[in-house]
């Protein structure tokens, strides 16, 4: 008995393989709830993004059909855009169709607006014209993927949101700059490989051509809405092309488009500061204009379907769109707000449409070129040019006259400065800007007050308006300094103290008034503007009263 007591210094072998196998046991079952709880955040962020959850059980067969063959049509139009912009960006096209087949499928998932079309895009390609020519395209794999990490980051950290803060005077201008932009890609379709103009009868056909697509697509919706209108125009005159040997540019005129399945690669360049200090820029710059892009296609889509889209949940699903899509040799993209109306517009509203279109582009790439080289880039560029007079706001033209003139100002800016620069982030951002100052300066103008003297000779400014930093100048010429009595009250109950630059107007407003052996009390301070003093109270000394709370007896019967 004893014996049984001691303690256990030296255990037997038996023990301590027991001990070894149960902490073992504990090990692998603590990384399992680890895993399972990792696996149970991943569905709560990813939720309705993945395909078992967005798939309607409801659903009926005639949204399914439309799906599908919105996205068929989308695919047929990605295969001449993506080729583009990977010339545009000095790489091979098979490197834009792959491309667009992974961020394609993977924000069609994982995308927070179902409908959306992404893909490899004209603006992401821009920026990285300068990158793959100095470093080469290893340089630009590598930049993908940190800008994959950056727009993940921007989604995690709840940041998409700040989108709403466009105002929709930018909202025109960059539709309307994006119109005009796919407008003019397309002329460059009227010439041949050796960049002399297409001429002669050849020139005529393929406006005949062009003519032919737009009507089709135009007239057949009026007729009947069983099949997309684009998929028909498509279709229709590839066969006319192909029956009756027309000679005509075609697709496979541009390149070629045959290959593989996408193969994993890791980018092949050095793990160092230098290199983060070369892709780093691009990466930040790629990582906004894909936001923005991506953002305002959200919002042109959410009108358009009348249902809202999650922007921070975009962000993440773009992040890893562009994330998988530098480990696999991409050059990184966006939304598109081009394919994207195709979609809509053809009736694809769920998530299979985007997953079609990409899985029609990868079939291509696969097995289709051959037959999709034969496709006549007459077709394209006439739904290309129907996609541009969708997106163009025309009724931006109708209101010039009914709108501020900063307004119009605004959107005359960022159509200009999309159009000459190609440069969406740019453009948005300066609209934004110029509309914040616009805002500002008609806010400032707004700052008054009412001003009377009671019976004890107490002198009321009732202040009305915001103060901030354009009013403060305004504000402080309100007040008569020396003609006025010895106690002051400033009253704020219309009004709000916003910034710093109003607390420092106040402090020079008291400080005036002591220097002349003159009380200045604030009253009617909201709690947020008291604890903006509060917090300033260390380099201003500024006293207010504080209001006193008052309470409502409530009479209530159980």
């Amino acid at each position: 008995m004893e014996n049984s007591l001691e303690p256990l210094n030296n255990p037997p072998k038996s023990y301590l393989v027991d001990i070894q196998f149960t902490t073992t046991r504990r090990v692998r079952f603590s990384l399992k709830i680890i895993i399972f709880r990792i696996y149970l955040n991943f569905l709560m962020i990813f939720n309705d993004g993945l395909i078992i959850m967005s798939f309607n059980l409801k659903m009926n067969k005639l949204t399914i059909k439309n799906d599908v063959l919105s996205g068929i049509t989308v695919a047929l139009a990605l295969v001449p855009e993506a080729v583009a912009f990977s010339i545009i960006a000095n790489v091979s096209p098979l490197v834009g169709l792959y491309t667009a087949f992974i961020i394609g499928l993977i924000t069609s998932i994982m995308g927070g607006r179902p409908g959306m079309i992404s893909g490899a895009a004209g603006s992401v390609a821009v920026v990285v014209v300068a990158l793959v020519v100095q470093h080469g395209p290893e340089y630009l794999f590598a930049a993908v993927v940190l800008m994959g990490i950056i727009q993940m980051a921007i989604g995690f950290l709840k940041l998409g949101k700040f989108v709403r803060l466009v105002p929709h005077a930018v909202m025109f201008g960059f539709l309307n700059g994006l119109a005009i932009i796919i407008f003019l890609s397309q002329i460059a379709q009227f010439k041949m490989p050796d960049g002399s103009w297409i001429t002669g009868p050849t020139l005529w056909i393929m406006l005949g051509f062009v003519a032919l697509t737009m009507a089709i697509i135009y007239l057949l919706p009026k007729v009947t809405k069983a099949v997309p209108a684009a998929l028909t125009a498509i279709v229709a005159v590839s066969a006319i092309t192909i029956i009756f040997q027309i000679s005509t540019k075609t697709v496979g005129d541009i390149a070629s488009i045959s290959g593989g399945f996408p193969a994993f690669h890791i980018p092949l360049v050095p793990l160092n500061l230098e290199t983060l200090q070369i892709i780093l820029p691009y990466s930040i710059i790629m990582a906004l204009v894909g936001l923005i892009e991506s953002l305002l296609t959200l919002n042109i889509i959410d009108e358009m379907t009348e249902t809202r889209g999650r922007g921070n949940k975009e962000s993440i699903g773009q992040g890893v769109a562009n994330l998988v899509c530098g480990f696999f040799g991409g050059m990184g993209g966006c939304a598109m707000v081009g394919q994207s109306i195709i979609n809509i517009t053809s009736g694809g509203r769920t998530r299979i449409s985007g997953i079609a279109a990409a899985m029609g582009l990868l079939i291509v790439i696969l097995a289709g070129s051959s037959l999709v080289e034969k496709i006549p880039m007459a077709a394209l560029v006439g739904l290309m040019f129907m996609v541009s007079i969708g997106t163009f706001e025309w009724t931006s033209l109708k209101i010039i006259k009914k709108v501020p003139r900063t307004d119009v100002v605004v959107m005359i800016t960022v159509a200009s400065i999309t159009v000459l620069f190609n440069n969406l982030a740019v453009a948005v951002i300066i609209g934004v800007i110029i509309s914040a100052l616009a805002f500002a300066w008609e806010s400032a103008k707004r700052i008054n007050a009412k001003v009377t003297i009671d019976e004890n000779q107490v002198k009321h400014y009732e202040i009305s308006g915001p103060l901030f930093f354009g009013s403060v100048t305004a504000f402080k010429e309100i007040f008569d300094y020396s003609n006025d009595p010895d106690e002051i009250v400033i009253d704020f109950s219309e009004s709000a103290v916003r910034d710093h630059s109003a607390i420092e107007a106040l402090d020079t407003i008291t400080k005036k008034y002591a220097k002349l052996g003159k009380k200045v009390r604030l009253i009617h301070l909201r709690q947020d503007c008291r604890l903006l003093l509060d917090n300033a109270s260390e380099i201003i000394d500024v006293n207010y009263w504080e209001d006193p709370n008052y309470k409502i007896p409530l009479n209530q019967l159980d």
